[in-house]
């Protein structure tokens, strides 16, 4: 597990460009919280590059091992906000400037099936 005083820095790339971005930081001790920011490069994009995102950063250890998230996302892209909320449980957002702010509950992993 890394450094929680440390971002990690996590790119979804296409081919050699960076199409979408997030920085995360998590708060100290198991069941903190983890904190993104989560980026889109402008104009066309491949489709779930954003999703991608979010998965990448849902299936960091770190983020995995906290109870909350929450996520700063641009307003407006409804990819990234419906991934979170796939991905999340009671997830709140509100309008912050030119951006959305998303309270969720990361749900617990499930145990391996036998």
């Amino acid at each position: 597990m890394s450094n929680p005083d440390t971002p990690r820095h996590v790119e979804v790339k296409d081919g050699d460009q960076t199409v979408a971005a997030a920085e995360v930081t998590t708060a100290e001790g198991a069941e903190g919280t983890a904190r993104t920011s989560l980026h889109a490069a402008s104009g066309h994009i491949p489709p779930g590059s954003r999703a991608s995102l979010v998965d990448a950063v849902m299936d960091l250890p770190e983020v995995r091992a906290s109870t909350r998230l929450e996520a700063t996302v641009p307003l407006g892209d409804g990819e990234f906000l419906q991934r979170l909320r796939e991905r999340t449980t009671d997830a709140v957002t509100r309008p912050a400037g030119s951006t959305v702010l998303l309270d969720a509950t990361i749900p617990s992993p499930r145990p391996p099936e036998p």
